[in-house]
């Protein structure tokens, strides 16, 4: 079930964000890549900038989770996202979309 409102949050995400699209193959793939990559890389690239992110008092975190979208971008055929700051701008909505559709699906 989460995958699917993950889907959900991607596609509502790219209507919202400029300088992104989605197809609906494509936010399905992108849910699970998005996933697969915040579960196994991400961890992983926080570890080693920890000294930048506790300098930028986590802010760092924001150009992580950006460069996360463009792999994912990168990566999944249908999933769009232009420009690094649309990037940025991208996991933020998506992070905020999700939790809002997450409260709404599990509350039921």
């Amino acid at each position: 079930m989460t995958w699917i409102i993950s889907a959900i949050a991607i596609g509502i995400t790219a209507f919202i964000v400029p300088g992104s699209q989605v197809g609906l193959v494509g936010a399905l793939i992108a849910a699970i890549v998005i996933g697969f990559v915040n579960a196994i890389l991400r961890p992983v690239l926080l570890l080693l900038t920890l000294p930048v992110n506790i300098a930028t008092l986590g802010l760092f975190t924001f150009i992580i989770n950006g460069l996360l979208i463009l792999l994912a971008s990168a990566v999944v055929p249908g999933f769009e996202v232009t420009g690094f700051l649309n990037a940025i701008l991208f996991s933020i909505v998506l992070t905020l979309v999700n939790i809002v559709l997450l409260k709404i699906f599990k509350d039921k």
